[in-house]
């Protein structure tokens, strides 16, 4: 009888718990392996570059709506005349289905990006990252559009 109240007690901890350990575990940890894929698996293609010279998460303010966009993976490779540029921005999804809604949030900090003058903001493709997946909709708009990349774990995980 003890031992069943312990397992409800649990169980019960854990209900409470889960919320958090995702929001500050597995969360976190997702995003620093959508990075490191970025960095040092992602095939050039669908980075539109050779190299990725660094990659990184970030803040971009966005003032017109008395806001800031925290951007999960921002990835960085160098231009013809070896300026540093703008390659691609992410944002990093563990439990949630990822929907159009992600996709115009990156659109639009693509273009606050574009207008503080960001080198290769304008062109930088965005990435969807999700370990829950994506909406039918997101991927009919990646299949459509070059700029948008979609990467799961079969991605993360076999290097695609």
């Amino acid at each position: 009888m003890e031992h069943a109240r312990g397992n409800r007690r649990i169980a019960q901890l854990w209900r409470i718990g889960q919320r958090r350990f995702i929001g500050n575990v597995l969360g976190p940890h997702f995003e620093q392996v959508c990075r490191y894929w970025t960095a040092h698996h992602a095939p050039p293609d669908r980075m539109g570059a050779d190299l990725v010279s660094r990659v990184t998460s970030g803040v971009v303010n966005d003032p017109s709506a008395r806001t800031s966009h925290q951007l999960d993976v921002v990835a960085f490779g160098f231009d013809d005349q070896d300026r540093e540029r703008i390659l691609a921005i992410g944002e990093a999804k563990w439990g949630d289905t990822m929907g159009l809604a992600h996709l115009d949030r990156l659109r639009r900090i693509r273009d606050l990006l574009s207008a503080q003058g960001r080198p290769g903001a304008a062109t930088a493709r965005l990435a969807c990252f999700s370990a829950a997946g994506f909406s039918a909709q997101l991927a009919m708009a990646a299949a459509e559009s070059p700029d948008v990349m979609l990467v799961g774990p079969l991605d993360l995980y076999t290097g695609g």
